[in-house]
Formats: structure tokens, sequence, C-alpha cells
């Protein structure tokens, strides 16, 4: 078995950090007011950019180098925007067109869809560890989410279905294609989030009506969305699947239902229940399996 490189450990690290940001989501969006989904999407990802922007001027390029990094070709541009707006409107129209508990379910299928995936890979090896590992985590994200009052799934809501599954595959495509341009800088991410801001922009004025948040608390739930789990969760990711342990981080993301599920608990805004308690066993058991191989490193290079 090859170790794991210090470098791969540090961008796994920084996947995991993405995991945990995206887990205040849930708070965050609840605490922004009322604000439609494509207004607050164009509000957040915009926040978002100046994040990447603000990254790419603290690492005090030349305005030459720092413009290069989004020379990129057409193809990375469709897979970033195309994968960051494109997840969001599939998610939304799911939700528009199915229950949220089936939806999410459905949506939720993009870490297992990542462990699978990831086979296909250079250099990669999909190992019955990690199989094992993403599927006790989507049956505690299952559980999780089908205390929400998952009513089973019905033809009525087939469109929002579909809707779900192409999110998932949409997602799950996106990080696992942004290893193939591994050599793309990750502040480029920036520009996704600026496309996607734009887009969401349109869409806002073409199907929404604009609502503002009316306290400074709620402008400040958008603020910190637009910092962490819409703006740096991206950057970080993308470090993520480029130099990281894919596998494990499909997996891991499981975790982010039952940290948001934690975090809300904490709030004040969901109770601690048996379920809760069972998808969390699940869904850690599942990390552990699929961190086997790390777990051995680190004993082997204590033991040496």
């Amino acid at each position: 078995m090859t170790r794991t490189s210090p470098s791969k450990t540090l961008a796994t690290l920084a996947g995991f950090s993405a995991i945990l940001m995206w887990s205040l989501l849930a708070l965050l969006a609840a605490r922004s007011g009322a604000m439609p989904p494509f207004q607050l999407n164009a509000v957040t990802f915009g926040i978002g950019t100046l994040v990447g922007l603000a990254w790419l001027g603290a690492r005090r390029l030349p305005a030459r180098q720092a413009l290069a990094t989004f020379r990129q070709p057409w193809p990375v541009w469709l897979l970033g925007i195309g994968g960051l707006f494109g997840y969001h409107a599939l998610y939304f129209a799911a939700l528009r067109n199915a229950p949220a508990a089936e939806a999410s379910l459905i949506a939720y299928l993009w870490p297992l869809l990542i462990v699978l995936g990831s086979a296909m890979l250079p250099g990669e090896r999909l190992r019955a560890h990690h199989l094992a590992g993403a599927l006790l985590g989507f049956l505690g994200a299952g559980l999780l989410i089908a205390s929400r009052g998952m009513t089973g799934f019905s033809a009525t809501y087939s469109l929002g279905y579909a809707f779900a599954f192409v999110c998932a595959f949409l997602w799950s495509g996106y990080s696992l294609l942004s290893r193939r341009f591994a050599a793309v800088p990750s502040e480029v991410v920036a520009g996704f989030c600026a496309g996607t801001s734009l887009l969401s922009l349109v869409a806002h004025v073409l199907f929404e009506t604009t609502v503002w948040p009316v306290d400074a608390f709620q402008w400040a739930a958008v603020a910190l969305l637009g910092l962490l789990p819409v703006g740096a969760a991206f950057y970080v990711w993308d470090i993520g699947m480029k130099r990281g342990d894919v596998q494990l981080l499909g997996a891991a993301s499981y975790a982010a239902p039952l940290l948001s599920t934690l975090v809300l608990v904490s709030a004040g805004e969901a109770a601690m229940t048996g379920t809760l308690a069972l998808a969390a066993t699940l869904i850690t058991l599942g990390a552990i399996f699929a961190a086997l191989p790390m777990f051995r490193t680190v004993l082997r290079r204590r033991s040496a």
C-alpha cells in the first residue's frame, strides 16, 4: 500500500473544511430572511467571488500573472459555471416539483456517485471499504432526511425526482472532472462564482420577485453565507477534489446533513431524536470505513 503524501493529506483536510462550512448552510439560510433562491444565489455568489479575488490579491502576484489565472479554455468555464449554477438551479427546480425530503434524498446521491466514479480517475482505485463507507453514509443520510416528513415516492412528482437525480450527477461530475483540470489554479473558482452570480441574477429577474433582508441580523446571515458555505467552501473543495483523497471526501460528505442538523439542534431550530443518533452512528461508521487506509498509515508512522 502506498503512503499518503503530506500534500495529499493537506488537500484532503481542505476538502473536509468545505464539508464543515456546508453544515452551516441550512441555519444561515433560515436566518437570512425571505429572499427567493435565485436572488440569494446572486448575492451570495457575488460575495463568494470577492473571497476568491481577495485570495488572489493576497498572493501579491503581478497583474499579468493574476489575469492569466482566468485565461482558461472553454471546457474549464463550462465545467465550473455549469457545475455551480447548474447544480443549484436543478436543486431549486427539484424542490419546486417534488416534496423536499424525497428530492433531497435523491440529490444526496452525489457523495456515493463521487466514490463510485472515482474508479475512472487516473491513479485511483475503488476498494470495498470505500463503497461500504459510502453506502453506510447514504443510509444514515437517508434516515436523517426521511425523518423530516418523507411520505413516500409518487409518480406525480416524477419531474422533480428527475431534476434531483440530474442534480446529483451534475455535482458529482463537476467534482470528479475537476481532477482532470488539476493544473488549473483553484483561484479560477472566483470566475465560476461570478458567472453563477450573473446567471442567478438573470433567473431572478425572469422568475422571482425581489425581497431584501429586513434587518442587520438577516444581512449578517447573507454575508456569512457568501463568505463560507457559498464562498470559501467551493475553493477548498476544488483543492480537495484536485489533490486530495477523492473516495474519502466522497464518503465523508454524508457528514454534511448530519452536522447541519446538529447545528440546527444547537441553535434551537430542531430537536434531538433517536433517528438523529442512529444516523450519526451510521455516518460515523461510514467515514471510518472509508478512512481505514489513512488510519493504518497514522498507526504505522506512530509505531515506526
